[in-house]
C-alpha cells in the first residue's frame, strides 16, 4: 500500500510505502502514543480514513527524510493525502475473492481495471501481505 502526499502547487506526489507490518519499532510506539490506538486499531482506522492516524503516519513518513519534524507542523488538506493498494495487494485480493467462490462480476471487472493501473512493488521480496497487521 502506498501513501501518497501531493501537496497542492506540488507536480509531483510523494509516495511512500505502507507496510504495516515493515515499520521500526520505534515507529509503530510513535504512531501509537499520537493516535492514541494500540497498532492493530491503528492500521484500521488508516484504512478507514481516519483523520488522526492518517495525519500520524504522514508524520512518521515525513519524518524519515526530515527528523526533526514535529507532529504540529504536519498539516495538509485532505484532498492532498491518499492510499492506494499497490498491484500485489490487488491481486490478493482477487485471488481470496475468487477462493470464496460466489463472484460478482462487476466487482471482477472493477478489481482488474485496479490491477491493470496499480503500481508494482517492484522493491518488495515475497508475497503480498494482506494490507492490515494482525
Amino acid at each position: 500500500m502506498y501513501l501518497i502526499y501531493q501537496p497542492e502547487g506540488e507536480k509531483e506526489p510523494q509516495r511512500f510505502l505502507y507496510k504495516p507490518q515493515k515499520l521500526m519499532a520505534p515507529e509503530r510506539e510513535a504512531l501509537e502514543r499520537r493516535s492514541k490506538m494500540d497498532f492493530a486499531d491503528f492500521t484500521k482506522a488508516v484504512l478507514n480514513g481516519n483523520a488522526l492516524a492518517r495525519r500520524s503516519l504522514l508524520w512518521v513518513m515525513l519524518k524519515r527524510q526530515h527528523h526533526t519534524l514535529k507532529f504540529e507542523d504536519v498539516d495538509f488538506a485532505w484532498d492532498e493525502l491518499k492510499l492506494e493498494y499497490s498491484k500485489q495487494e490487488y491481486e490478493l485480493m482477487r485471488a481470496q475473492m475468487l477462493a470464496k467462490g460466489n463472484v460478482d462480476p462487476e466487482q471482477l471487472v472493477q478489481l482488474d481495471e485496479e490491477i491493470a493501473t496499480a503500481v508494482d512493488e517492484q522493491a518488495t521480496e515475497g508475497k503480498a501481505l494482506p494490507p492490515i497487521a494482525v
